[in-house]
């Protein structure tokens, strides 16, 4: 199960996070998301084209994520995990790059580092020696790819490297730490004399804290102290997604939202930073607060799937099984995700299920991507 991976991640990473003491869910609400499971697996190996694909063909990660989603759900989809994988390997470039140049141009042109990052994870998790020489120049690319300029953006990761222009963001930083740490095994299985690839994680958390509401850490003149906005996170060192304010003294504040504070908090886990650290812990306080699965926070149902996958990942990572808002009220966060991914799951004629979510921003309508984000985080909440 994607749990599984999950705590290997943590022991990996040499981080003292517990992740092992899972609070249990009832046997009711277990059978529940296990059904739901089932049934949204049948729905993505239903809706897989002839040639492999789901969904868009030009963007490999649109067919990684249903992939890494049969390759930890331990059930037998073989046909379709042969003819997804078939079909990514149509993308891989000479350059280690596995993505397209799409035939609609879209912001971010190919998205070639979501698409090689998500993919590349994807193929490590089939765990096929066959692949190995494919992850490994796929990690070579994006070590190469991490902006090291000196200036706002060093140690983040932007869309395409190809762009040659400063940029770097959170989202994209994030999923390229992800896919760095869950495929780390495959380095010790590079042949002799050969260039072993990582990031600069020193560099990362100079990037992480910079889009951090949190003064003393971050130096960019925005980090408020503001208890409404300290410890969460913006989208990128000078821009929010959730907007800015503006003080009566003219400084402008930009405001934390619930899905990137869920990525920096677990971006600085994968770069190791220590639980007691007060990045680590305002971000986990910020979250607490804020906590709610009506919406990601700041955003409202903006990116609402990409948020629950997010904070699967980070809770999970994190260890703490119980949430305490401000009035006191304990929420045991798995119970809380399964309840919600199930109460939202849509089910077809023939018994399968899906998600989609009527706020189309960032591809959120494209079932697809949803339902495969949401089955992702329904695998990691559910305890072993």
């Amino acid at each position: 199960m994607m749990r599984r991976m999950v705590l290997l991640l943590v022991l990996s990473c040499s981080v003292s996070f517990a992740a092992d003491n899972a609070t249990p869910v009832s046997p009711s609400l277990a059978n529940e998301a296990r059904a739901a499971l089932d049934r949204g697996v049948k729905w993505l190996v239903a809706k897989q084209a002839p040639d492999g694909s789901w969904s868009n063909p030009d963007f490999p990660a649109l067919t990684a994520l249903p992939l890494w989603v049969l390759a930890q759900s331990g059930q037998s989809e073989t046909a379709a995990i042969e003819r997804a994988v078939a079909h990514i390997l149509t993308a891989v470039n000479p350059d280690g790059s596995i993505c397209r140049t799409p035939r609609e141009v879209k912001k971010g042109g190919g998205l070639c580092n979501y698409n090689t990052a998500i993919t590349m994870v994807a193929l490590n998790a089939l765990g096929r020696p066959e692949l190995t020489p494919i992850i490994q120049k796929a990690r070579s690319l994006i070590a190469g790819s991490q902006h090291l300029g000196d200036d706002m953006y060093e140690g983040g990761m932007g869309y395409d490297p190809a762009t040659g222009r400063p940029y770097a963001d959170l989202s994209n930083s994030y999923i390229a730490y992800e896919a760095m740490r869950l495929t780390e095994n495959v380095e010790d299985l590079r042949k002799q004399g050969e260039t072993r690839a990582d990031l600069d994680w020193e560099a990362a958390q100079k990037f992480i804290q910079r889009v951090q509401n949190l003064p003393g850490s971050n130096d960019q003149p925005w980090a408020s102290d503001d208890p409404a906005e300290r410890g969460g996170f913006a989208y990128k060192p000078d821009s929010s997604m959730a907007g800015a304010v503006t003080n009566t003294d003219g400084t402008v504040r930009l405001r934390s939202y619930g899905s990137m504070t869920y990525a920096g908090l677990l971006s600085f886990i994968y770069a190791k930073v220590d639980k007691d650290d007060e990045r680590v812990k305002s971000a986990f306080d910020w979250s607490a607060k804020y906590f709610t699965l009506e919406e990601n926070p700041g955003m409202g149902l903006q990116g609402l799937f990409y948020f629950y996958n997010v904070l699967a990942k980070a809770l999970a990572a994190h260890g703490d099984e119980v949430l305490v808002k401000p009035d006191g009220t304990r929420i045991a966060w798995r119970e809380a995700l399964i309840k919600k991914l199930i109460s939202l799951q849509k089910t077809e004629a023939d018994g399968t299920g899906y998600w989609v979510n009527s706020e189309g921003r960032w591809w959120e309508a494209d079932p697809t991507l949803v339902t495969a984000y949401s089955l992702l985080a329904l695998e990691i909440a559910l305890p072993d």
